[in-house]
């Protein structure tokens, strides 16, 4: 589920980047959520791969559970706010009285689309996750 999680989140974060960014309070809260889960995701397997996870007398279950439910979460907002952010693309955007332009011209709203599927797909894989975490729990 990590490197899932690690892909799919890069492509949110490179997709997201390409753009304009027309709604800057939206889609930062998607980069936000997309670059500190990757990091996240990052440390959390290196304390696996590096061996600390023997040293540390912790339930990895249950922070296994809270990571995934807590990125579930953040990244459903996410997709919330991507999609909204995709759906106002043929709104009038004025730059001055004059020049009006859309939001998201037609490269940025397939671009668009694009990180909107790959935030579900994470959400998606998350949810996944933590019912699998909650089955191994009971």
């Amino acid at each position: 589920v990590f490197l899932s999680l690690q892909l799919f989140g890069t492509i949110v974060w490179i997709l997201v980047a390409s753009t304009r960014v027309p709604l800057p309070l939206l889609q930062g809260w998607v980069m936000f959520v997309a670059v500190t889960a990757w990091f996240l995701s990052i440390v959390f397997l290196s304390v696996f791969l590096f061996g600390y996870a023997n040293r540390i007398a912790v339930n990895w279950n249950q922070v296994d559970f809270i990571f995934h439910g807590a990125t579930f979460v953040f990244y459903f907002g996410a997709f919330l706010l991507q999609a909204a952010t995709t759906s106002l693309h043929h709104l009038p955007r004025k730059f001055n009285s004059t020049t009006q332009e859309r939001i998201l011209n037609g490269r940025e709203y397939n671009i668009s689309i694009a990180a909107s599927v790959c935030v579900s797909c994470i959400c998606i894989g998350e949810q996944k996750s933590v019912a699998s975490t909650c089955k191994f729990n009971l």
